[in-house]
């Protein structure tokens, strides 16, 4: 059973309520995504409200169940304040990556993009780095991992499952900015808090 902090349990209410009316307010998917900035339905707002809306039940299944159980151990390790601050910076820092390698890379606007995938990249990537030798379960099959592995094989799953339609310059952005982050607050304090 997952024990959910504050911030991870508000964020796990607020992505399923932004599920569920999802099914239910016509239109508000579309509000909530990021577009390119090419496009002219791209507003500056997307890039923290993307983060809430999802495209599917497997997709908001998958964000919350890395949050749930990655993002407590961090939030104990640095507190809410500390921790909202990371899933938020990670979050807007991928869809800002997104945005710049589809219109440096891949030279065009792209499509609607949606999910919690770059934040939970970038929990993801905190958690490898700051306690890679702690055993975590795994849901199928019942086995314990190492926090460094378990990174790994759920990194790689995302890329080898996923079809077209999948943001991976926004997880791979999730990953960088985590990176970035916790470098900056290491040089600050001289550890990773």
């Amino acid at each position: 059973m997952f024990r959910l902090t504050p911030v991870v349990r508000n964020l796990v209410i607020i992505n399923v309520i932004v599920f569920v009316l999802q099914n239910f307010v016509h239109g508000l998917t579309e509000l909530l995504s990021l577009y390119g900035v090419q496009t002219p339905y791209f507003k500056p707002y997307q890039l923290f409200t993307y983060m809430f809306a999802h495209g599917g039940f497997m997709h908001i299944f998958f964000n919350m169940l890395v949050l749930a159980t990655t993002g407590p151990i961090l939030e104990n390790f640095w507190g809410q304040k500390k921790f909202l601050i990371f899933y938020l910076v990670t979050g807007i820092g991928a869809g800002v990556f997104h945005l710049l390698m589809e219109a440096f890379v891949l030279h065009g606007p792209g499509s609607q993009m949606l999910g919690a995938s770059g934040a939970g990249y970038g929990v993801l990537m905190a958690f490898g780095m700051m306690f890679p030798n702690m055993e975590m379960m795994l849901l199928f099959p019942p086995i314990p991992i190492k926090a460094k592995y378990l990174v790994w094989v759920l990194g790689g799953m995302t890329f080898l499952l996923s079809g077209a339609g999948v943001a991976h310059f926004a997880h791979l952005g999730g990953i960088i900015f985590a990176f970035i982050l916790l470098r900056i607050w290491r040089s600050q304090g001289g550890s990773y808090f």
